[in-house]
This record gives structure tokens, C-alpha cells and sequence, in this order.
């Protein structure tokens, strides 16, 4: 007995179009020895007659074979590791002979018929992904059983005992027992269907009812609902964008189902073939519908995404499409990319990849467009008012979008590609995708005397400041390689991941959505949001240094050297080319060389610390450049991701600009201690007038300096209610949720003894609490008086159902009962996707930033126990810890303490400081172990 078929049919074609076995990643006896498998089956079975034993020993031997064919092409796939084509069709290759030789055997030897009737008969079919003749490892294999009339009891068996075998096998099967009528009545109803059914390939069986479903479905279905078909398939794609997140850069892409996939790739295909009857994409160049880089961009994206595909199959060892930040590493790695150029191999693997994804929406704008102009596709539907609208000379409307009259004629003046763009933007027109085309096709046209010309550096800066949506041009620009061509130096991070958690973006799109972010708060949409930014722009700023530094803000990532530094001397080349005044560029070039500055003061700093304001103050210098700093740190942080602005960083950040401003128009001198002393005890008498002038005397007399700078108003009533008439031994808790703060306000009071931030912080870190800010303080009278924001797991306050519960372990951690050291040992586990983010720690000591104390700044990975580790080397070495400010940027952590020594001084001593620095390295050495084992 031999295979049915000896010869993989090309997707979507009857076998006798058929491909050569040359095409396969191996030898196809490799991947399936048809002749060895029907020889030991005679071996082992003979003329076995008992179904359940022949059934055994089928699965047994087809298991065997399948496991050796799919070691075989696994191991030529990794040796050929971008070979996907041939690769997927070795996996369809086994596929089918897995499914040919079980319906064969259940057909001959478990449910043989000699003299079928004609309502007896029975075909099967691959449908959908493995119909098309694509298969990753473990893909889905969908088969369609065809009878002609309905199911017989023969039928039914054979379906059965063919199902039953390939589950045995572990295949993931989808499958449907139909007649063509119910092909056809289905198909109608539901395009999911239909879409399988286009993609229908005969298997085996009855060869007859093969070109009868064949005729009926393009006769009877398919013919003249092409519109229909366009229209759901797309809105089928917005839904799939949608639920995936909606945006072409998202950091852990799904790789099938994304924005820029694979599904997207086979719409495209889908569509094509349902109107034009193609068989190939090749097929497409040949009708016009591409050219021949458009067809080759097509084929270079499709091998490589499932190439990405087949290894992430691989490397999981199961169906799984989601690119996760643990796979990519593996994938990167699997496909042979290496670290160089100071970026990751990680890195510039997602590089690639963003860069097909773009590519793959470019495709689908130009095929949809032509299907448009042939009037398959409805028209989409826009204001009265953009028919109306004239377009600028050489442009007209077609299909109400902006497209290029006469070509050549456009051409002779360059600065017209940028003209497309301003008229585009002023009118509110899409541009037509055949202009996008013409403009991708001739970028070689925009040299330096266009990037120098004035008129071109007009019309850019136009783009960004006149029309109110910068974000559309600039999007579009950077997809078509027209911004890259304007300003040469944006090519390297266009598609740049940032391989960290923290950044949802990469950096292109980043670069966009904080100038979309800027242009929002301008239109007025962001003023409840963003109360101090939105009256900063009204008040008035340079609009053009303010674009044009946070273009170019983040332009020098990639590199060996700080971003910051190389971002500066970029924007000095840059900002001139943009044709801004001298004065002007010197702004940008600070701005971009020192962006990231306010957002480290506020998140890494105390901000009741005077010399932590006098230090920016001096550092910004002009109340022009702190508010044109402000705006862009906003922005910055906005555009980070969806979810990372919040109150807690609006409360620092409007913290530090207003105090900023006020030492910057008083003077520097305004900034004292004694001065915010008084003022926050007076404020503290005016929150508490229930209170007897004795016990508010007692109140304002027992705490020290920093315990009045350091926390506000709110704070100070709480501790003067928890201290008052406290008993020795006695531990009082408060718990709230702080609005402004964004977290949950934990508040202690208990005798002070050495080591208790530590034990605090070990306390919270078992209630699965994260800390964002600390402040610890001792009373007069020996009472530390210490408090923690805390945030859950979700990054929120906790739930008030929660609060007795983090008490209850706040207290038996502090009375003892739970030893923190043991029980986080357990607990502190990285979870297996944030296993691959790992960063190098960097421990500074600095005793210029604080006049009273040294501030000990630890970047490194973050984990549930890190706090809790850190502040008990602290007090293992007799360091008193006055406050922590703790800044988390995704996996990575910045934690500041802010510490004297047993005497109440700063860390002078080089020596203490380095055996210091040795033992928090160790701790977090040793803490990481446990996180990664």
C-alpha cells in the first residue's frame, strides 16, 4: 500500500498542480516513509482482524513516525532557521500523510466496503490554514468530511475511527461532517466558513464530489458576492486590531492575530483570491494589483513571520502565537541574531519585525485601494465638505482621498512630496495609497539641498505646528521612510524596541504619541488630566523648540553611549536643518540632553529636601526653560504606555515645578527649612482646632525639622492622632487611600529601636504590598513615626475588604510572629515571562545632593523582596534610614535612601562606603538567586 497522494498539492489547488517533493526543508522519506510504515504495519499487524488491536498498533507506528518526521524537519529548520517556506510545507507534507494513511486504513483494513452505494461515498478535505498548505508545529489541523447526501452509518464509523486516531496522535483537530448543499447553505450564513471553504484542498477519497464542491462553491456562492465578502473580511480584521491592542508596535505581538500578522497577510490573500481567482501571490503582480517590490515585500514579510512562527512552536512546544518577552529571546537567538552595535540581539530581532509588520499595512492599503477603484469595496465615507475642498495644483480626489494628477509632472518639483502631506493635513484628506506609493518609490529624490531648502523646512515644521494633528503626517511619514529620508538620523530607532517592560512602544511610535500627547493638551482635550501642563501652553512657550526637542528626544537611543548625551549632539547638527534661530537650537539641544532630569528628581529624590530643589533650580536656571521642561517630561511619560501616567507622578512633578518656579522667581535664599517648619506647623493648629493649645503645644514640640519639610498637612494630623496618649509598648496603624498619591497610605507609630524601616518594609512586602515612597522618622520622646505608600499587585490602592487583612500581617510581623527573612524566601519568584528582563546594578553614594544626608541610590532589577533586603543590610550595619524614595520603571528599580550613620552623620568614610556598597550587592546578588530558581 502507498500514500493516496505522492506529491504535496500547492496550497489551495487540486493535486494534480502539485508541487515537487524539492521544496520540502528535508527528504520527504525523512519526514515520512510511507514505504516503511505500510512494512511494519504487515509486520506487526498481518492480517489482524480485531479493530481495537489493528487500531493500537496504527497509532503506535503513526506516532513513531510522526515523532521522527517532525524531529527531522525541526532540525533542518535549525540549521536553516529563516527557511519557512519550505518548512511549513514539510509540516502540511506530514500532516497529510498522517490523515491520507489513517483514512486509508480505516477505509481498507478497519471499515472496508467492497460495493458501496453511490450515497456511500466520502471525501476529506483540508480547510483553512492547513488546506492552504501552511503549517507551524503545532498548528491546528482542520479537515472537512464530504458526503453526498447525509451521513451513513459506514461514513460515520470511518470519521470516528479516523478522528479517534489522530487525537491518540495528539493533533488538535477541528472538523465538520457536511453534504456540499450544507457547504453552501453554511457558507452563506457565516464568512468564517466561507473562508475555510475557499481555502478547501481535496485530501483522499471520493475524487468526484472534489470538483463538484469545487463548481458549486464558485458557482453558487463565491460569484458575485466579492463586495460582501471584502466588507466582512475587513471588518473582521478592525475586530481582531482591536481586541490585540489596536496598534502595529506592541511590544509582546501577538504573531498571527496582530496588527501586521500573519491573518493580516492571509486577508489579503483571501480577498485576492476571492475576487481575482488566484492561486499564488505571485499571480497579484501579474493582474497589476502589486509591482514587483510590493510582491516582494509581501513575500519577505510572510517568510519571516512564519519563520518567527514555526520557532516560537518550537521553542514553547506548543500552539503558541504570542511573541512574550521571555520568547523573543529565544526566537532572536534561534534565529541567529547577536548582540552588537550596543544593542541586544533581542533588540534588533524585534527591529526586523516591526519593520514586516509596517510593511504588511503598507500591502494592504495598496491591494484594498485597487480593489476600491474597481468598485469592490465600498467607498469610505467622508464629510461633504472634503469633495468641496480644492486641492492643491497637481493633486486631485479620487475615491476622497489626495492622490498625484500626473506623476512625472510632480516629480520635477521634490518639495511636492512634502506639499502632499501639508495639503493632506490642512484639508483633512486621507492621502491615496497610490500617491504613498509614488512618494515610497522615489525617497532617493529628498537630498541634503531639499532637507536645507527653506521652503521644505517650512512646510515640516508646518506639518508639526499649524494644522493641529501632527501625529497623522508624522505617522504616515515614518511608515513611507519619508521622515528617515527628511532627517537621516531618525532611521536608526525607527521600529526600536526597548527591551524592558516599562516601555509599551517602540521608539518611533513612542516619538509620536508624545507629540500626539502635546497636540492634546493644545486642542484643549487633556486640561482636566493635566491641569499644570495645559496652563503652562496657554500661558505661552516656543512651540517650535518644543516639537522639535521632543522629535528628537529619545533620536540617540541604540547606541553604547547615554541616549541623552548622543540625543544632544544630534539635535546641535538637526535643529539648524529645521531652520531654527541659534537660540532656539541651544534650547532643544538642553532639552534633549537633559529630558530626562525633572522626571529623575521627581521620582528619584525627597522633594521636601531644600537642596534637592536648589539643585534643579540651578540646573534649569530660567523659568523658560523649567516650564518648557515640564511640558516635555509630561509628554514623555505620557507616551510611554496607556497605563503610565498617574497621580502619584502628576503629584510629584507638580510638586517640584511649583516649588521650582517659586525659588526661581523669590530667589533661591526663599528656600530654607525654618520657613517651611512654621508653616507647616501652623497649618497643623489650623487642621486640628479641636485640639487644647497644651496638647497642640505638646504636638509641634516633639518632632524634628524634617519631620514638618518632609510631609504634608494630611500626614502630620494623622501621627498627632495615632501619637497622642500612645502607650510604651503600643502599635498603632493607620490605613487610607491617598488620591493624590495614587496608593494606599500606610501610617505607623510604635517605639523606635534600630532596624524597624527594615522590618516595616519586610512586613509590607509579605502582604504582597509595593512600596512607592517611605518616610521614617523619630520623635523627641523616642517614637518613630514612619509611613509607606503602598500599592497592590494591579499597581492601585489596596480595596478597603483588603485593609484588615494587610494589617493583621503588618502587626504579627512587628510583634514577631512572622519572621520576614524566612517567609520571603519562598515568595520572592519572578514571574517566568519577567525572567528575561535583567539589568546591571549600579550602587552610588552621594553627599552633595542633601545637605544633612547621604543618599545611597540602587538601580537595579526589581523583585518582591528587594526592599526588604536592602534596608536590613542598612541596618545591619548600623545605618539610619530617613527616607526611601523608590522609582520602578517596568522590571527595573531605582531606590533611594537617604541615611546617616550611627552618629548622625553622613557617609564620609571611603572605606565604609565600599564595604557597604559589597554587602547590598551581595544581598541583591543573593535575592536574585532565589528569584530566578
Amino acid at each position: 500500500m502507498t500514500l493516496p497522494q505522492d506529491v504535496l498539492a500547492a496550497p489551495g489547488s487540486d493535486p494534480a498542480s502539485a508541487r515537487p517533493f524539492a521544496e520540502l526543508i528535508c527528504p520527504p522519506e525523512d519526514i515520512f516513509d510511507s514505504t516503511a510504515f505500510f512494512a511494519a504495519l504487515e509486520d506487526e499487524a498481518g492480517d489482524e482482524v480485531s479493530p481495537r488491536t489493528l487500531r493500537t498498533v496504527i497509532v503506535r507506528l503513526l506516532r513513531d513516525a510522526q515523532k521522527r518526521g517532525r524531529a527531522k524537519i525541526a532540525d533542518a529548520f535549525r540549521a536553516r532557521p529563516f527557511d519557512s517556506r519550505a518548512t511549513v510545507r514539510s509540516y502540511t507534507y506530514l500532516t497529510d500523510a498522517i490523515v491520507t494513511v489513517a483514512l486509508s486504513l480505516c477505509t481498507e483494513r478497519l471499515h472496508p466496503l467492497p460495493n458501496p452505494t453511490e450515497g456511500e461515498r466520502l471525501a476529506v478535505f483540508a480547510v483553512g490554514g492547513y488546506g492552504r498548505g501552511e503549517m507551524a508545529p503545532f498548528s491546528d489541523v482542520d479537515l472537512l468530511f464530504l458526503t453526498p447526501y447525509k451521513v451513513t452509518p459506514w461514513a460515520e464509523s470511518v470519521i470516528e475511527s479516523m478522528l479517534y486516531i489522530l487525537w491518540d496522535l495528539r493533533l488538535k483537530v477541528g472538523h465538520a461532517s457536511r453534504t456540499v448543499k450544507d457547504c453552501l447553505r453554511l457558507g452563506q450564513e457565516d464568512y468564517t466558513i466561507r473562508t475555510a471553504l475557499l481555502e478547501h484542498r481535496f485530501l483522499g477519497g471520493h475524487a468526484p464530489l472534489a470538483v463538484e464542491l469545487k463548481e458549486r462553491l464558485w458557482n453558487d456562492l463565491f460569484s458575485g458576492s466579492e463586495g460582501d465578502f471584502i466588507e466582512a473580511k475587513l471588518t473582521e480584521r478592525s475586530e481582531r486590531h482591536r481586541k490585540q491592542g489596536g496598534q502595529r508596535y506592541m511590544l509582546e505581538p501577538n504573531v498571527k492575530e496582530g496588527k501586521g500578522g500573519l491573518r493580516d497577510l492571509q486577508s489579503l490573500y483571501w480577498i485576492a483570491k476571492y475576487v481575482h481567482r488566484v492561486e499564488s501571490v505571485a499571480e497579484l503582480e501579474r493582474l497589476g494589483l502589486f509591482r514587483s517590490e510590493e510582491r516582494q515585500a509581501f513575500d519577505r514579510a510572510e517568510s519571516f513571520l512564519w519563520a518567527v512562527r514555526c520557532h516560537l512552536h518550537l521553542i514553547a512546544g506548543r500552539g503558541m502565537d504570542q511573541l512574550t518577552f521571555d520568547m523573543q529571546i529565544e526566537v532572536a537567538a534561534a534565529m541567529g541574531y547577536t548582540d552588537h552595535g550596543g544593542r541586544r540581539a533581542v533588540e534588533h530581532f524585534m527591529q526586523d519585525f516591526f519593520r514586516h509588520a509596517t510593511a504588511v499595512g503598507d500591502l494592504t492599503r495598496i491591494l484594498l485601494t485597487k480593489l476600491e477603484a474597481a468598485h469592490l469595496k465600498k467607498e469610505p465615507r467622508l464629510l461633504g465638505l472634503f469633495r468641496r475642498r480644492r486641492a492643491t495644483p497637481g493633486c486631485r480626489l479620487v475615491h476622497g482621498r489626495l492622490d498625484v494628477d500626473d506623476p512625472e509632472k510632480f516629480l520635477e518639483d521634490k518639495l511636492n512630496i512634502l506639499r502632499l502631506f501639508e495639503e493632506a493635513l490642512r484639508s483633512g484628506t486621507l492621502i491615496h495609497p497610490d500617491a504613498m506609493r509614488l512618494i515610497s518609490a522615489n525617497l532617493h529624490l529628498v537630498d541634503d539641498d531639499m532637507r536645507t531648502d527653506r521652503e521644505a523646512q517650512r512646510i515640516f515644521m508646518d506639518l508639526l505646528l499649524k494644522h493641529g494633528n501632527p501625529e497623522r503626517s508624522l505617522r504616515r511619514m515614518n511608515e513611507l521612510g519619508l521622515l528617515s529620508a527628511f532627517i537621516p538620523e531618525f532611521e536608526p530607532i525607527v521600529a526600536m524596541m526597548q527591551f524592558n517592560v516599562y516601555h509599551h512602544y517602540t521608539v518611533d511610535e513612542h516619538t509620536i504619541q508624545c507629540i500626539s500627547t502635546l497636540a492634546k493638551i493644545e486642542r484643549g482635550e487633556l486640561e482636566g488630566d493635566l491641569p499644570v501642563t495645559s496652563q503652562i501652553l496657554s500661558d505661552g512657550v516656543n512651540r517650535k523648540v518644543l516639537y522639535t526637542a521632543l522629535l528628537l528626544h529619545d533620536i540617540g537611543k541604540g547606541r553604547p553611549e547615554e541616549h541623552s548625551i548622543v540625543g544632544a549632539r544630534i539635535a546641535r547638527r538637526v535643529a539648524p536643518r529645521l531652520g531654527l534661530r541659534p537660540e532656539e537650537c541651544e534650547t532643544v539641544e538642553w532639552l534633549v540632553r537633559y529630558h530626562l532630569l525633572m522626571s529623575d528628581m521627581a521620582q528619584k529624590r525627597d522633594l521636601s529636601d531644600p537642596r534637592t530643589l536648589r539643585d534643579f533650580a540651578k540646573a534649569v536656571k530660567t523659568r523658560k526653560r523649567l516650564d518648557l521642561l515640564t511640558v516635555l517630561t509630561v509628554c514623555d511619560i505620557c507616551g510611554v504606555g496607556p497605563d503610565t501616567w498617574n497621580n502619584w507622578k502628576a503629584q510629584l512633578l507638580r510638586t517640584l515645578y511649583r516649588k521650582t518656579a517659586d525659588a526661581l522667581e523669590n530667589g533661591l535664599e526663599d528656600i530654607n527649612r525654618d520657613k517651611h517648619d512654621a508653616d507647616a506647623k501652623k497649618a497643623l493648629r489650623a487642621a486640628l482646632p479641636d485640639w487644647s493649645r497644651k496638647a497642640l503645644r505638646a504636638e509641634t514640640s516633639r518632632h524634628y525639622g524634617p519631620y514638618w519639610q518632609g510631609l504634608q498637612t494630611d500626614s502630620h494630623v494623622i501621627f498627632a492622632r495615632l501619637l497622642r496618649e500612645i502607650g510604651e509598648n503600643e502599635i498603632r496603624i493607620d490605613l487610607d487611600v491617598d488620591p493624590d498619591h495614587d496608593a494606599t497610605r500606610a501610617c505607623f507609630v510604635l517605639a523606635d529601636h534600630p532596624g524597624i524601616f527594615s522590618r516595616l518594609a519586610g512586613a509590607l512586602a509579605l502582604s504582597g504590598a509595593n512600596v512607592v515612597d517611605a518616610r521614617t522618622y523619630t520623635t523627641k520622646d523616642g517614637y518613630a513615626t514612619a509611613v509607606f505608600w503602598v500599592q497592590d499587585g494591579e499597581g492601585a490602592p489596596y480595596d478597603a475588604a483588603r485593609l484588615p487583612r494587610l494589617r493583621e500581617t503588618i502587626l504579627k510581623t512587628l510583634m514577631g510572629e512572622i519572621r520576614p527573612r524566612e517567609k520571603l524566601a519562598d515568595r520572592d519568584k519572578l514571574k517566568k515571562r519577567e525572567r528575561s528582563f535583567r539589568f546591571p546594578t549600579s550602587i552610588t553614594f552621594d553627599n552633595d545632593g542633601s545637605e544633612i544626608y547621604t543618599i545611597i541610590e540602587v538601580d537595579t532589577r526589581d523583585r518582591p523582596g528587594l526592599l526588604y533586603d536592602l534596608t536590613r543590610v542598612l541596618a545591619e550595619s548600623n545605618i539610619y534610614i530617613a527616607s526611601a524614595v523608590i522609582a520602578t520603571y517596568g522590571a527595573q528599580v531605582v531606590d533611594s535612601f537617604y541615611v546617616k550613620d550611627m552618629f548622625g552623620l553622613k557617609l564620609h568614610s571611603a572605606s565604609k562606603r565600599t564595604a557597604l556598597e559589597r554587602k547590598l550587592r551581595t544581598a541583591i546578588e543573593e535575592g536574585a538567586q532565589r528569584a530566578y530558581g
